[in-house]
């Protein structure tokens, strides 16, 4: 790979640990921590991640248990757990919140494949707009003259095949995230 299209690849990397990270938010019907991930807690004025408030632990496979290091913060828990979209009642007992994962329905089970190729799909835009930029720096230099008609169709092709490379790799993980929420 080129200097010049290394900088390019680097962002599609990035963008592909975007979508990994937004499927990992995704419910597979399991108790998985990492659905808490973009839950945020007013902690004394301050929007703070779940994580960084309390201690995450799964007893079972299907109860995610979330034990605040501070008590005061357990009803701000409870509030931002109920405002988010991840469809789930906390049960409060005074000192931890219990959250209990039901087994997903089919109709459920096929909205969220929709909402995975939703995101896979948004990764893959990002991608394209990275090769688009890449190609708008590539023609910037070829019109300064830093680079000849023959390198700039080079770094077109090279440009091209890491994009396609890249694009492949999100339809991989878009396909093992549904087969993975399809499994019963």
């Amino acid at each position: 790979m080129t200097e010049l299209c290394k900088p390019f690849d680097g962002k599609m990397v990035k963008t592909i640990e975007v979508v990994k990270s937004d499927f990992a938010g995704v419910r597979a019907g399991r108790a998985n921590a990492s659905v808490l991930d973009r839950i945020q807690v007013e902690y004394y004025g301050t929007p703070t991640p779940i994580q960084q408030v309390a201690s995450i632990s799964t007893p079972d496979p299907r109860t995610l248990a979330i034990q605040p290091w501070d008590s005061s913060v357990l009803k701000d828990i409870e509030r931002a757990i109920l405002s988010s979209d991840l469809g789930i009642n906390p049960q409060n007992d005074g000192r931890v919140i219990r959250l209990a994962f039901p087994q997903l329905t089919q109709e459920r089970r096929v909205e969220l494949t929709k909402q995975v190729r939703k995101y896979g799909e948004s990764g893959k835009v990002a991608i394209r707009n990275i090769r688009r930029d890449a190609m708008e720096h590539f023609k910037d230099l070829k019109k300064k003259s830093e680079i000849t008609e023959d390198q700039y169709k080079d770094y077109e092709e090279e440009i091209q095949t890491i994009t396609d490379k890249r694009c492949k790799e999100i339809d991989v993980l878009t396909a093992e995230k549904e087969k993975e929420l399809l499994a019963v």
